[in-house]
């Protein structure tokens, strides 16, 4: 079984699917020739040409706009946005459009588009290259949102979205395209979308996580085990659907739980999360659920390792709700 990393992986399935399904079209800045910023469509242009990867002027806007239309004739088009950060200026296409088209049209008009986009920090790219706004869109109904953590959750999630009729927001962890790698199957395969993955088991505290801080939470857990402490760490994978029974079944058995996300703290994905796990397992709990989280400020440039959470920080807030 080959290794491949993040960056390989999402390729890998895009070409795949491309292959297999001529209707899939692959658009944004820089994808054609150039392969992507990332190089994640590298190889694609030499392939399928011209008019299967298409190369779009500077406008977000206009590449989620072009997409939609791209939908609602028959083409299953991935648009990729070159940085999540550059996703505002298609917000409005994204939220008001995109969502709301087969609920508007009575299942007649799904518009499966696949939105790909790198996100997060940790590559020094400051204020407009680091951001995280999975809650934003995650807000929106008729959307679905997915966040790999590892090469092997990329391709199987990505070809499972690929295949289905709702419109994806694919969240790719950046800082990690290239570091994390996995044996990744060569063939075709899928994983189910709304069910997470129990990365490491444990019985005392549930750590849950998702995209690129599931690395910091298995950091954070095998420190807290050098300390005597069992954490088992829970990766989302998806975040609209969330396995919200795979989170309750954890819970009910550790009694305790914290959770790691790299945006902001207020109104981040981690509060939902706590208010769905309280609502359905208040008896069962023995602390407060706590966040570590993005700090309430812009990203900043300099000190952004002082605002991503870090395995110490993360095993701080363990032994804080283990002290409860």
């Amino acid at each position: 079984m080959p290794v491949m990393n993040i960056i390989q992986a999402v390729n890998d399935a895009l070409r795949l699917q491309m292959r297999a399904e001529p209707r899939t079209v692959v658009l944004g800045e820089d994808v054609g020739k150039f392969g992507g910023v990332f190089r994640a469509t590298s190889g694609l242009h030499e392939e399928f040409g011209a008019e299967r990867v298409i190369d779009t002027p500077l406008a977000e806007a206009g590449i989620i706009g072009t997409a939609i239309g791209m939908a609602l004739y028959g083409l299953r088009p991935v648009p990729e946005i070159q940085f999540g950060d550059f996703i505002f200026p298609a917000f409005d296409q994204i939220v008001n459009e995109l969502a709301k088209f087969r609920y508007r049209s009575g299942g007649q008009y799904p518009c499966p588009v696949v939105i790909r986009t790198p996100v997060g920090g940790g590559i020094r790219g400051g204020h407009y290259h680091s951001q995280s706004p999975e809650a934003l869109f995650i807000h929106t109904p008729g959307l679905k949102v997915v966040a790999p953590s590892n090469p092997y959750d990329a391709k199987g999630l990505l070809l499972a979205c690929l295949r289905q009729n709702d419109p994806v927001l694919f969240m790719e962890p950046k800082r990690i395209y290239r570091a994390s790698k996995g044996e990744v199957p060569e063939g075709d395969y899928t994983l189910e979308l709304g069910r997470l993955h129990v990365t490491r088991p444990g019985t005392q505290v549930t750590l849950i996580a998702w995209s690129g801080m599931v690395s910091i939470a298995e950091e954070a857990a095998a420190k807290a085990e050098q300390a005597g402490i069992s954490v088992e760490v829970l990766d989302l994978r998806s975040l609209l659907p969330f396995d919200i029974d795979g989170i309750l079944t954890s819970v009910k058995k550790t009694g305790r739980a914290v959770i790691v996300h790299e945006a902001p703290r207020t109104c981040g994905f981690g509060a939902e999360l706590i208010a769905s796990i309280q609502e359905r397992a208040m008896e069962h709990l023995e602390a407060p659920i706590l966040r570590v989280c993005g700090f309430d400020t812009p990203f900043p440039y300099t000190l952004e390792h002082e605002y991503m959470p870090n395995a110490d920080r993360v095993l701080g807030a363990i032994r804080q709700t283990l002290e409860w």
